[in-house]
């Protein structure tokens, strides 16, 4: 009896010890298929939840309504706009691809993440409002919204959704525009002329001036210059912010990679579109503090000695390199 009851105990200490290395073993199992996943998640591009996800309640409606008006901007408030007339008749998804879910094409992926934040251009802390009625002034060359008006509230509960599942403080690979390395010359706008003709105007017009729809309410193909393209203070005036955007989504209806363009291409084509009319607005409070211009800040004062002209098309390394001097003497001034 002693013999067996010895047994059954020897028996149930292996049946355990076998419990406790299964449970183990798929501990250690998960831990690293977490990390697997984390490691995946973090070297993939962002990608933007399923808008068939957008939950059927009043705050999907607002949602989607924030996302109608990325997608039909003009409808709103372009020149024939239900609400307004003050814009160009752009849509912001002319500049934000797919209502700014394209990686690289101007996404929104980060912006609920990032905002508020620091911009030097403003020179202090700006939030996501104030970020899109930058957008209405400088790309749509409009007004702005009413930042307490139900679009605003729309726009802003669309960007939430759009970023819900990217971590506050972080910006995801494939969020905005890609930076392209630096030309060592000067982007040339007569060779961009070249590359405008031959992949760009079937869609955007030997003009610039872009396709209406039948309606005239909107652009099939966003105006690139002219009187109802975006103004002087926008972002993609900067040559590098439109060269990285058509380096990667122009021209739209390419098949295969060997239609897109080249770094070189985008540069000199970028060259070219902001070497073109349009309309010029001062924004007068922009960079309190000249030191935090970009290298392709195309207006003055700088706090180098290169030209406008340098600043607009390059070469910026030379450039870049003074603002690395300027910026180590003033770091060594401070501990004198």
């Amino acid at each position: 009896m002693k013999r067996k009851s010895l047994l059954r105990g020897a028996l149930l200490l292996v049946v355990l010890a076998g419990v406790m290395l299964y449970i183990e073993h798929r501990a250690r199992h998960r831990t690293l298929k977490t990390a697997a996943t984390a490691i995946k998640n973090a070297d993939s591009v962002w990608r933007a939840p399923d808008t068939a996800l957008i939950p059927h309640t009043e705050a999907g409606d607002l949602i989607r309504y924030g996302r109608n008006l990325i997608a039909n901007t003009a409808e709103y408030f372009g020149p024939s706009g239900k609400i307004s007339h003050g814009a160009n008749g752009m849509n912001c998804q002319n500049c934000h691809l797919e209502g700014g879910t394209k990686p690289w094409g101007n996404n929104y992926g980060a912006v609920f993440s990032t905002y508020p934040k620091f911009r030097e251009r403003r020179g202090a802390v700006e939030n996501i409002s104030q970020r899109i009625n930058d957008c209405f002034q400088r790309s749509l060359n409009g007004n702005e919204l009413d930042s307490n008006s139900r679009e605003m509230q729309a726009i802003l509960a669309y960007f939430k959704w759009l970023g819900k599942d990217v971590p506050k403080g972080k910006k995801p690979k494939g969020s905005g525009i890609r930076q392209l390395a630096w030309l060592s010359r000067p982007a040339y706008p007569q060779t961009g002329k070249q590359v405008y003709e031959n992949k760009c105007q079937r869609c955007h017009g030997t003009g610039g001036q872009g396709l209406l729809r039948p309606d005239s309410v909107a652009y099939v193909y966003p105006p690139l210059w002219g009187p109802h393209s975006f103004n002087t203070g926008a972002g993609l005036y900067r040559l590098s912010r439109m060269a990285g955007y058509v380096r990667d989504n122009m021209p739209f209806d390419a098949k295969k990679p060997a239609d897109k363009l080249s770094d070189e291409e985008a540069w000199n084509v970028a060259a070219f579109l902001i070497s073109q009319p349009r309309p010029a607005k001062k924004f007068g409070k922009d960079w309190p503090d000249i030191s935090l211009k970009p290298l392709d800040h195309p207006f003055g004062p700088f706090t180098d000695s290169f030209s406008e002209q340098q600043h607009k098309y390059g070469p910026f390394g030379p450039i870049q390199q003074e603002k690395q001097r300027l910026a180590q003497n003033k770091h060594a001034g401070s501990f004198l």
